[in-house]
């Protein structure tokens, strides 16, 4: 079921036809900081996390994010 399909932040970002540098000079943040959401190492904030799919204009449904939810 399509419905079902979850993409990452960087396989998202690629489909938008952006680089690191544009999402992070959009987001107002540093492209490492574009780096470590992709790579899992920090996760965006709620907030950020709406935006980007905002930029890739996909609903936050369909974004994987690596996060540990305790």
């Amino acid at each position: 079921i399509m419905s079902e399909l979850k993409i990452s932040l960087a396989a998202a970002r690629v489909n938008a036809r952006m680089t690191q540098s544009q999402v992070a000079e959009k987001m107002h943040v540093g492209k490492q900081t574009v780096v470590r959401w992709e790579n899992g190492k920090a996760e965006p904030k709620t907030s950020q996390a709406m935006e980007l799919c905002r930029l890739y204009n996909i609903p936050l449904d369909n974004i994987f994010l690596p996060i540990n939810h305790t």
